[in-house]
Order: C-alpha cells, then sequence, then structure tokens
C-alpha cells in the first residue's frame, strides 16, 4: 500500500472553497476569491459559472461588482450527500452553530 505522505492532497474541493469565501464574503472579487485559494482568475470565473449554472448561487451587479448570494437549500451533489444543503456544509467548516438563516445572505 502506498500513502501520499508530501501533504498535496485536502478534504475539500475548489469549489467548496469558493463557496466559503462568497459565504463569509458575498461582494468578494473574483481576483481575491483566486488570490486565496491559489487558482487563476479565469478558474474562478469557471467555478462560479459551473455554481451558478448548479442553482447553488446567483449575483447581482453593484455598479461594476458582483454581490453574490447563495442558495443555502440547494443540496451537495453526490449520492451519498444528497440529504445536506449546501448551508449546513458552510455552517460546520465556517465555525457557526445552525441558525435555520440562509448561510451567507447578509
Amino acid at each position: 500500500m502506498t500513502s501520499d505522505t508530501n501533504g498535496t492532497w485536502t478534504f475539500l474541493t475548489n469549489h467548496a472553497r469558493v463557496l466559503s469565501l462568497i459565504a463569509q464574503s458575498p461582494g468578494i472579487r473574483l481576483r481575491d476569491i483566486a488570490d486565496s485559494i491559489g487558482i487563476t482568475e479565469r478558474a474562478a470565473q469557471r467555478i462560479v459559472a459551473e455554481l451558478e449554472a448548479g442553482g447553488y448561487l446567483s449575483h447581482d451587479k453593484e455598479g461594476r461588482r458582483n454581490r453574490y448570494h447563495l442558495q443555502p437549500h440547494a443540496h451537495l451533489r453526490h449520492p451519498l450527500e444528497r440529504d445536506i444543503e449546501i448551508g449546513e456544509l458552510l455552517d460546520l467548516f465556517m465555525h457557526r452553530p445552525s441558525t435555520g438563516e440562509p448561510a451567507g445572505n447578509v
């Protein structure tokens, strides 16, 4: 059996990281998302577009910037996790107790 001892794997995908950053700061710029995660701005843009197409978030224009709105009751995609809402996942990773309020819509 081979083990990964160099620490290159992580538990969260970049999609989860993008959602988490948007939940923390709904007005965050794509450039800041990319810098925080360590991906290109184009990759951040693609992930945001995929999350919007999947119904996990939407955005409004505020001047030249976007303000994102999470859909906290949207369910995770994998069959093993389909009963978990993204708001619950974000509450867990953001160390907030679940209030029943939509995560990221502040």
